[in-house]
């Protein structure tokens, strides 16, 4: 079939097992689909500590004089670099509060103050814990911010302090840290390898315990999917391979804050290639996440499946391991889930899974994938329908004879041909394809008549000869070629033959098409 450099790139993300391009159903997506934005991206790129947190999150040591009243920048500046300790820790509670404010708060002008190293300074004031509790806040918030603006902290050595808060005897003093922590991971690969690289790691694992408050855990869990997030590069497998088991621990917590965060980091590590891939298999997740994926809860099942999703893009191994957790017993309920995005990456795996051996597709069959395929090419999102159209095109590329038939009779045709209206080109080429691939699989089968009336019963003929006037050349010569390899003179013959009869032909019999 012709194609596009759109259809190429498409196709190049299917896994390429060395065959050739007749055979390019062996490859499945090892780029993934974007990490969708949103509310999600709200919750995992920065937390900015606001005001909610305020008074109630402070020290128990507070006292009514430590309640800092509006002071000036030019004050602050004034007494934090004083040796007088409670003017110090006056001037770091109101840039906390400053910096607490829900809209724009002024970290700028903060960092312009140059306060930030005394900040960081304060960090190891061990035998002064609110000063050192209020610059970790103020810290946390400055690198809520931009990039730059977590730069400042980075460069005046706050993650050193930050790191040896994760020890300190204060609980409250070591949440923030790991908050802040977190914050400067979730920017970006650059920062996030540079907390690793001063051992961040093992001591935020070692506050993952059976007595650690559900609220300080979330932050914890929180903290590490940032530190599996991020690609170009991945993070660093030894690493990934420290943080596997906790995590693993972590899937199996009650909360649902951090069961999800935790799906979150599985979908974060599977999203890579096969080798890391088997390194996240191998911890023995799959149940578990499988599990997940017949929650209701929604912030729970998007990165399970996206999690599922990316480990059956690996090896037929890998494939085959989660189908022996059982993922193909969950994907009919989420392909006709309410939600488009579920939709979509319940039929993005399973467009995977249609891409490996016949024997993976026979086992996608006998599970009873294909009414639910039928019926959310019929009525589905638009962005799962295109999923669901690869799905299709996998199927009649890989699959034996007497699969590509079970489509058929499944119904299959009818939602295929409708979308041939849509707009996108490359859709319309791979479902051209998948016709080409049908008529194939009937000419094996001496049926090839058979199948040509039943499109034309079902109106795609028309809906093929409409793609000739197709402004993309490749769709009009696909579709030409269909027309004119299996709709020309017979079809000619017919149709004057309906006119005359005003009945259509052989409807009892196409209800019993490929019935051998």
């Amino acid at each position: 079939m012709p194609t596009t450099n759109e259809q190429d790139g498409r196709m190049r993300k299917f896994k390429n097992k060395g065959k050739n391009v007749a055979e390019i159903r062996r490859r499945k997506i090892e780029v993934r689909v974007e990490l969708r934005k949103a509310r999600k991206d709200e919750q995992i790129l920065k937390r900015r500590n606001i005001c909610s947190l305020a008074e109630a999150s402070l020290s128990p040591e507070k006292d009514e004089k430590n309640v800092v009243t509006q002071i000036s920048m030019i004050d602050i500046v004034e007494l934090i670099q004083s040796d007088d300790l409670f003017l110090q820790l006056k001037a770091a509670q109101a840039v906390r509060k400053m910096l607490s404010k829900q809209k724009n708060p002024p970290i700028d002008q903060v960092i312009e103050s140059g306060i930030i190293p005394k900040l960081v300074e304060f960090l190891y004031y061990h035998d002064t814990p609110n000063l050192q509790f209020e610059s970790a806040w103020a810290l946390t918030n400055i690198a809520s911010g931009t990039s730059e603006q977590t730069k400042a902290v980075v460069d005046a050595n706050g993650v050193q302090g930050l790191v040896v808060l994760l020890s300190s005897p204060h609980i409250h003093i070591c949440e923030q840290s790991v908050w802040a922590l977190g914050n400067i991971a979730g920017d970006g690969s650059v920062y996030r390898d540079t907390l690793i690289s001063f051992g961040v790691i093992p001591p935020i694992l070692s506050l993952v315990t059976p007595s650690t408050p559900v609220g300080f855990l979330r932050n914890v869990t929180w903290t590490l999917s940032n530190l599996c997030r991020n690609k170009n590069p991945h993070p660093p497998l030894d690493a990934v391979r420290q943080v596997l088991p906790t995590l693993t621990c972590l899937l199996q917590h009650k909360d649902k804050d951090i069961i999800s965060d935790t799906c979150w980091a599985m979908s974060y590590l599977t999203d890579a290639s096969n080798h890391r891939i088997q390194v996240v298999v191998e911890s023995g997740v799959l149940p578990r996440l499988v599990e997940l994926l017949f929650t209701n809860e929604l912030p729970i099942l998007t990165p399970a499946v996206r999690a599922m999703g990316n480990v059956v893009t690996g090896t037929d191994e890998q494939t085959q391991m989660a189908i022996d957790a059982g993922i193909l017993s969950v994907l009919p309920q989420l392909l006709r889930h309410p939600r488009s995005l579920i939709q979509k990456e319940a039929a993005w795996a399973l467009s995977n899974i249609a891409a490996g051996p016949c024997s993976q597709i026979q086992q996608l069959i006998t599970c009873g994938l294909l009414p639910p395929l039928v019926e959310l090419l019929a009525k589905g999102d638009y962005k799962a329908q295109k999923e669901g159209v690869w799905a299709v095109a996998n199927i009649t590329m890989g699959g034996t004879v007497q699969q590509v038939v079970s489509m058929i009779r499944a119904g299959v045709l009818k939602p295929l041909l409708n979308l041939l209206s849509v707009k996108d080109s490359n859709t319309i080429l791979v479902i051209l394809d998948s016709l080409t691939n049908f008529f194939r699989t009937a000419e094996k089968l001496g049926e090839t008549e058979k199948l040509g009336l039943l499109v034309e019963e079902l109106e795609g003929v028309e809906k093929i000869e409409a793609l000739q006037t197709h402004e993309n050349n490749l769709v009009y010569r696909a579709a030409l070629a269909l027309i004119e390899k299996y709709f020309s003179g017979e079809v000619e013959d017919l149709n004057r033959e309906n006119e005359e009869t005003k009945t259509l032909p052989f409807k009892a019999e196409q209800r019993d098409f490929f019935d051998f």
